[in-house]
């Protein structure tokens, strides 16, 4: 029997959104500049192939909701889209609202902001709104972008927690279930300025079937029949592989002691470069597909 590969387009962006109020509130008006500098929401709404498409922005990771939807309504509005909402979803009851269920059926993409990804998948696991977006994903050519902690949640194995410097001890990255857009794989932004290849390393080392994806800021992969990768924006895109891993100590030392992990495989993408993550394959260009607004 063929298998059958995702209709639907993943677009997960490094973003320059973060977790902290203070840190979140003075990057909201520099993402403004770097958003229309690179693309990426234009690239975003290229790839529904909608003359005038409906996009819902789901702000649920901030905690600054209603200022980060303004700055991206007024960032596609700038692009020429005139159908724009805001799911200001702050907890499961608002998840499961009938008029948020509608208008997530009825538009043609979903932007989800940064912030905290502990919020997305505490807030959005197990409730008809994410089986609909699976759904709509696997079925139909709709497009769901996310940027920092909402590229983060798009796989099912998520990283939520650990520092950049003690990222290569025992424990101190921290793990658990995302949405599940993505299967086998584990998503990192902010990947080059906070120095995070240790935590996406030892992420991998502790889940050797999953690829890990380290996204730069103003960078991002687009995802087409959920394996095609193809990087996007002006930074790099690492690729971390521990198909190959032979000595590994993660499951032998104590928490709290450097991990130590032989034979791991990195790949650097720019923009263009393409990974198939079925087959752990770095392309390079030969795929073409259309990131161009």
């Amino acid at each position: 029997m063929a298998q059958s590969y995702p209709k639907g387009i993943l677009v997960s962006v490094g973003g320059a959104e973060d977790k902290g109020t203070d840190l979140e509130k003075g990057i909201v008006e520099r993402n403004r500049l770097n958003f229309f500098e690179l693309g990426i929401l234009k690239n975003i709404i290229s790839l529904t192939g909608v003359t005038d498409p409906t996009v819902e922005v789901i702000t649920t990771a901030s905690s600054i909701p209603d200022e980060v939807a303004e700055n991206y309504i007024d960032a596609f509005s700038k692009l020429g889209c005139k159908k724009i909402g805001h799911l200001r979803i702050r907890d499961r009851e608002d998840a499961a609202k009938p008029e948020y269920i509608e208008r997530l059926k009825a538009c043609d993409c979903i932007m989800f902001s940064g912030g905290n990804q502990l919020r997305l998948s505490s807030i959005f696991g197990g409730t008809e709104f994410l089986d609909i977006l699976k759904q709509r994903l696997q079925d139909e050519h709709f497009v769901i972008g996310g940027t920092s902690a909402g590229a983060m949640a798009m796989s099912n194995t998520m990283i939520y927690e650990g520092s950049a410097d003690k990222a290569h001890l025992k424990g101190e990255v921290k793990i658990t279930t995302g949405l599940g857009f993505l299967q086998n794989v584990i998503i990192d932004s902010h990947f080059d300025k906070r120095g995070r290849f240790n935590r996406l390393a030892q992420a991998v080392a502790a889940n050797p079937g999953a690829i890990g994806i380290g996204l730069g800021e103003d960078t991002g992969v687009v995802v087409t029949e959920g394996h095609n990768l193809k990087a996007i924006g002006s930074g790099s895109v690492v690729i971390i592989d521990g198909k190959n891993i032979d000595y590994n100590n993660i499951a032998d030392i104590r928490t709290g002691e450097p991990i130590s992990v032989e034979n791991i495989i990195v790949h650097i993408m720019s923009s263009g470069d393409v990974y198939n993550l079925q087959n752990r394959t770095f392309v390079g260009k030969e795929i073409e597909i259309d990131d161009e607004g």
